[in-house]
């Protein structure tokens, strides 16, 4: 078994602090320290290159930096990464989502990655012109996804759905490979979707038990249909050499957030219509006393973060340790993330990938297959490497 990792671009900005942000909640100003330059955007991905990270999520949404022109900029600055795109099907036209995608995958040669956010807020929604209730919207992302996947396959489309119609579509020059889709939703409208259309289902950090039943579901409903799609996990992550360091940086990032900002936060976060954000919520309630919902996945972030709200802490062998047992009941791909997303990627990555690929779990990209993978560190890994440039942005 070979996991497959990726990280994080915070396009939104990023700090030492928590940064929140979408569903509902704007990003706090004063918790953002760091610009999304390209500069320190470029520095992270170059990181997570060398690191040995598959790829990079970047989100998408009013609150962050268009996903599609700020990873298009980080392709000269990288040799290998791949960008897991973030982008919202009910703001463009399939037949145009598909040559962009076309065109990505050509110029980048073969480094795209697709995620698909069908948009669990309809006042979000509405900014942008779209007045369709959350199931419609799911209803339409099917559609759309059917568009994308004929005209990649090189056919000439006559599509009339009941959201999406197009006459004679076609594309003249096809992608090469075909990018993967990534998808994540909980809702039964959602979860259908996925059995029917997407490469990747990805889930949002939950206990292992609540993750295996949503594999499962989704699992059940794909077969029916004759697919069996791969399962990612979306998680941050506090890797550090003991446990008791790991858990004081977590208490340091809640250390700086007052009980207001939690109460204004959830307050917002409780009004999203998005089951996996309301599956978020419960996992913590809005307490401060209880975030370890399971040994080393503590839900402190989702006290003023939208979406994914947990994180995996501990040792790193700690961290390693709940990667397998997550990998144990099928989740192929992780996309990681911390704070602030420079250093963090090296401590997971100098810290816990070793000790993976010394299990059998992992292998470096840039090794040739076959190749032995790096040991754990034969001293306690102490911190980011000197070497490590400081922020630009």
């Amino acid at each position: 078994m070979a996991l497959t990792f990726h990280w994080f671009l915070p396009t939104q900005g990023d700090s030492r602090g928590i940064v929140g942000g979408g569903h509902g909640v704007e990003v706090g100003s004063a918790w953002r320290t760091r610009e999304p330059t390209i500069g320190y955007l470029t520095q992270i991905a170059r990181a997570a290159e060398q690191l040995g990270f598959t790829g990079v999520l970047t989100p998408t949404g009013a609150w962050c930096e268009d996903s599609w022109l700020s990873t298009a900029m980080l392709v000269a600055a990288t040799d290998r990464l791949k960008f897991l795109v973030a982008f919202r099907p009910g703001l463009l036209s399939p037949t145009l989502a598909a040559q962009m995608a076309s065109t990505y995958q050509r110029l980048s040669k073969g480094r795209l990655l697709l995620n698909v956010v069908t948009g669990g807020e309809a006042h979000e929604q509405r900014t942008h012109g779209d007045f369709l209730d959350k199931d419609a919207r799911y209803a339409r992302t099917d559609e759309f996804l059917e568009v994308v996947d004929r005209l990649w396959k090189g056919e000439t489309v006559d599509f009339a759905g009941t959201h999406i119609t197009v006459e004679q579509a076609v594309l003249h020059r096809r992608p090469d490979p075909v990018p993967p889709v990534y998808f994540g939703g909980s809702s039964p409208a959602a979860l259908d979707v996925a059995a029917r259309r997407v490469d990747t289902y990805l889930t949002w950090g939950e206990p292992p038990q609540a993750v295996a039943e949503k594999i499962g579901k989704v699992r059940e409903r794909a077969a029916a249909h004759g697919r069996a799609p791969r399962f990612g996990i979306r998680l941050h992550v506090i890797s550090r050499d003991t446990a008791e360091e790991a858990w004081a940086e977590a208490d340091r990032l809640l250390s700086h957030l007052t009980p207001e900002t939690i109460e204004r936060v959830q307050s917002g976060l409780s009004r999203s219509e998005s089951e996996g954000q309301r599956r978020m919520l419960a996992l913590h309630g809005g307490r401060t006393d209880a975030l370890e919902i399971h040994p080393n996945l503590w839900a402190g972030v989702g006290l003023v973060r939208g979406g994914a709200g947990t994180a995996l802490v501990g040792s790193h062998r700690e961290v390693a340790d709940r990667i397998e047992e997550y990998a144990a009941l099928g989740i192929d791909e992780f996309v990681l993330s911390g704070y602030p997303h420079l250093e963090e990627a090296y401590w997971f990555g100098e810290g816990v990938l070793p000790l993976l690929a010394g299990r059998g779990l992992w292998r470096h990209p840039d090794r040739p297959a076959g190749a032995a993978g790096p040991a754990a560190p034969a001293v306690p890994f102490s911190g980011p490497a000197a070497a490590v440039p400081q922020p630009t942005g």
